[in-house]
């Protein structure tokens, strides 16, 4: 598709009608639908093709010109006669949309012209393609023959499918890698219009057994993303702080999701990065892809995800640990009961800090009936409320002390810190050069811990 914006001023309604009189000032065009998906993987530093329908129109022309100075391979897209380039104007004015005009004609895409589609597609597949995605937009591409067909050659070469979805019956994404519905996407095609999130997460998980999907995610506004696995569902938040426009932000999800799957990160960490996309590109006015500077900046800024929000559960630590080991953060980790905040915590708490970029805290007490008072659970979050005041401190998680070794597996910290803290010389050589302690038996630095 191609995005057409006419900029303008809002000064006045017309005396003809009540509306908004928008004083013409400037226009854009901008490449829309999937190839908003490939430019977002452009930004994101990928190399992409696209394959679709475009006419011998005008704005067919100028969508291929802009295809093509953005280094998007065009080889497969088929220009046909008598059908029209799908395109939407729309007339912003004062940072808001006023009204969208859209040109279509989906009926005119032709047996002959899906025949030349599947060909180049094809030959895309086997020249190296590392990931497909279909980019449903209910124009008339991606019938159930089309999906099929390319679902099943590219899973036979090996080939991840991620796809866009559209309309109310899935069964031609069946076999594909993932799905990624928006939420009330995801609620019509389960018929789950008026249930909770909890029983459409469950419907969720019948819909992906259906479709033998390795995962589905959905993303669900102002309220994040989910991601629904084999037996297991997990959620991470929104992080856009401003929302300006909407438009295109799900093929910023899908695009970014595929360049950190094929760059191999992880499914959950691949989330991750699309969400933090999403929140960028969410932020801005119109259809504009995620550039890769802007999300290692989201990522690398102190204030992301969790702003203010030091207290976290021992899933929450987990979460953020990801989100700090993308953006290259080295994580120290330390332990105690900390009964009474002493001043020689503090100074541990601060040397600690000095051998990495993110302090966790782990606040632990005794279950026993033996233990003194002080150490009970509802004094441990207490004790966790004050030393997440210290700036020191990144985050601070209350854990029981016989699940201590299971959350450092988890967590796997790049740093451990000694529980009873470090001796005077260590301290005092830290607090001068920034370095390092030397022959401490109980620091562990350079690797992960397992346990």
């Amino acid at each position: 598709m191609l995005d057409r914006y006419l900029w303008g001023e809002v000064q006045r309604i017309s005396p003809e009608a009540p509306v908004p009189v928008v004083r013409l000032t400037s226009q854009s065009e901008r490449p829309g639908g999937a190839a908003n998906v490939a430019a977002n993987l452009i930004g994101l530093g990928m190399k992409v093709a696209v394959a679709g329908f475009a006419g011998f129109d005008a704005n067919g022309r100028r969508l291929l010109k802009i295809l093509q100075k953005l280094s998007i391979d065009t080889d497969a897209v088929v220009r046909m006669e008598h059908y029209p380039t799908t395109t939407k104007t729309r007339i912003v004015g004062a940072h808001q949309q006023m009204l969208r005009l859209d040109a279509e004609d989906a009926t005119s895409i032709s047996p002959e012209g899906i025949a030349r589609l599947m060909e180049g597609i094809h030959k895309k597949l086997l020249s190296g393609t590392a990931a497909i995605i279909l980019s449903d937009y209910a124009k008339g591409v991606l019938g159930e023959q089309v999906c099929r067909t390319v679902i099943a050659e590219a899973r036979s070469l090996g080939i991840p499918v991620l796809v866009d979805p559209k309309g109310l019956d899935y069964s031609k994404y069946c076999n594909a890698t993932v799905v990624t519905p928006n939420k009330a996407e995801l609620a019509v095609a389960c018929n789950a219009l008026s249930d909770p999130v909890e029983m459409l997460l469950d419907k969720g998980e019948a819909l992906r057994q259906r479709l033998n999907l390795d995962f589905l995610v959905f993303t669900r506004g102002e309220e994040g993303v989910s991601i629904i696995e084999a037996g297991k569902a997990s959620h991470i938040p929104a992080q856009a702080k401003r929302v300006f426009d909407v438009s295109g932000a799900g093929d910023t999800v899908i695009a970014t999701l595929a360049a950190g799957l094929v760059s191999g990160l992880d499914r959950v960490d691949a989330v991750y990065l699309a969400n933090a996309a999403a929140g960028v590109v969410v932020g801005k006015v119109g259809t504009v892809p995620i550039e890769r500077s802007e999300l290692f900046e989201i990522l690398a800024s102190d204030s992301f995800p969790w702003e203010n929000e030091k207290i976290c559960s021992v899933q929450e630590i987990l979460e953020r640990s990801t989100q700090w080991r993308l953006a290259n953060k080295r994580i120290v980790f330390t332990v105690n009961h900390f009964d009474a905040l002493e001043a020689a915590h503090v100074a541990h708490l601060e040397c600690a800090r000095t051998l990495g970029d993110r302090l966790v805290v782990a606040v632990t007490f005794d279950n026993s009936n033996s233990g003194p008072a002080l150490t009970a659970p509802e004094d441990a979050l207490g004790r966790a409320r004050v030393l997440a005041g210290l700036k020191c401190v990144d985050a601070v998680v209350v854990v029981e002390p016989d699940k201590r070794a299971r959350l450092l597996d988890a967590l796997q910290p790049d740093v451990m810190a000694p529980e009873n803290g470090f001796r005077e010389s260590e301290r005092a050589d830290l607090i001068r050069s920034d370095k390092k302690p030397n022959g401490s038996p109980m620091l562990f630095e350079n690797r992960r811990i397992r346990l």
